[in-house]
């Protein structure tokens, strides 16, 4: 969970969270239900009903939108990938898978799995309203559950990652190609195609006087299309650094710091005069740990004083390391999946540098300049 979440809990240890955008689309989801849904439907209620069954909806709408990305969850657990968490946000929810699937066959099912949920619980809701016809607001929102989930299917089949229809359409490609890469990149362009449709449908929709739906269909396209092109970038960044070692990229000038300075002594000589955010932690010549601006953070500013880099570090041992000849996208997805910035470099149980995301961004745009290079074989 990032900052800008708010923790829920867990459900089969996945922590679930809100994002701060998702109080802005509840908010108005129960004001277009309370104020528009319910009364077309529904004549004659009091003012408070319609909104009580607004907020209602509203909150079964979000429920079936993480049953929907719970879906997913599971299976990809059973194919052991894990699942970091799921965030509910304006757009709905997302899984937070850990890795990639290990074969077209797990991609097609943990893509299609969530669109099955949301399935499964149109039918249930629309089965519900006959045992609900007596009860007016009961049958309102089992009527309105029972068209969102099913309008979310067929939005989620369309076949352009990354919706769950184009994560299908990947799988397909795949399977046919035998190659993940082009399979994702086919999958991602037929993405920027809908989306750019949906853009297009949206400045329609402004022009012809429809301007909040205009502006909403507009802007689901547009965050569509960057979704999709993080996707292209992300897999033109793997075939270009895929096969160098850590070591073409890596640091190897690592700020070191001794074990007894204390904090205070760190931010004043050391951050704020030289901008460094993360210290190799030596004792008697021997690193013993690493210190970093989020660890100095966790200690209370009355205590910095008082309190050595020692106290403060991750220690050496507890921290995911790499070797240098490690392939540095198979470091960069470790990176991402434990949520570090930077991990130490070792040979022989000796830190010799230090890969940051940085350092790996600054690679990959000489790469880029330069264009694709052989890649360094590694040392045996």
């Amino acid at each position: 969970m990032n900052r800008h979440t708010i923790p829920l809990g867990r459900i089969l240890g996945i922590p679930i969270g809100l994002d701060y955008s998702w109080f802005v689309i509840f908010a108005l989801l129960t004001w277009m239900l309370a104020g528009s849904y319910f009364p077309d439907e529904f004549k004659n209620w009091p003012p408070l009903l319609y909104w009580s069954m607004g907020f209602v909806t509203a909150i079964l709408f979000f429920a079936s939108v993480l049953l929907h990305e719970l879906g997913h969850s599971v299976v990809a657990l059973r194919y052991k990938i894990p699942v970091r968490s799921i965030t509910l946000f304006m757009f709905g929810g997302i899984a937070q898978i850990g890795a990639e699937p290990p074969s077209a066959i797990a991609e097609f099912f943990i893509a299609i799995a969530g669109p099955l949920v949301s399935l499964a619980l149109a039918i249930l809701f629309y089965a519900a309203q006959p045992l609900v016809a007596g009860m007016e607001p009961l049958l309102g929102v089992a009527r309105y559950l029972a068209y969102i989930n099913f309008a979310l299917v067929l939005f989620n089949l369309i076949p352009g990652y990354p919706l769950d229809g184009g994560r299908v359409l990947r799988a397909i490609v795949w399977a046919i190609t035998g190659n993940m890469a082009r399979s994702t990149l086919i999958a991602a362009n037929v993405g920027r195609f809908f989306a750019f449709l949906l853009i297009f449908a949206g400045v329609w929709q402004i022009f012809t006087g429809n301007l909040g739906g205009g502006l909403w269909i507009a802007f689901i396209g547009w965050f569509l299309d960057n979704a999709a092109s993080v996707q292209i970038a992300q897999v033109i960044s793997r075939g270009l650094l895929t096969g160098h070692p850590v070591s073409q990229a890596m640091s190897t000038r690592c700020a070191v710091v001794p074990a007894d300075l204390t904090l205070q002594q760190l931010v004043d000589e050391h951050i704020l005069g030289g901008g460094q955010r993360s210290f190799l932690v030596n004792r008697a010549d021997k690193t013993i740990g690493l210190i970093t601006l989020h660890r100095i953070r966790d200690v209370p500013r009355s205590e910095w004083a008082t309190t050595s880099a020692a106290q403060a570090m991750l220690p050496l041992e507890q921290l995911k390391c790499v070797d240098p000849d490690a392939e540095l996208w198979s470091a960069l997805e470790l990176m991402d999946r434990n949520g570090f910035n930077q991990m130490p470099v070792i040979r022989d149980r000796h830190v010799i540098g230090m890969l940051s995301r940085e350092d790996a961004i600054t690679f990959l745009r000489t790469l880029q300049e330069f264009g694709k290079l052989p890649a360094q074989q590694p040392k045996t």
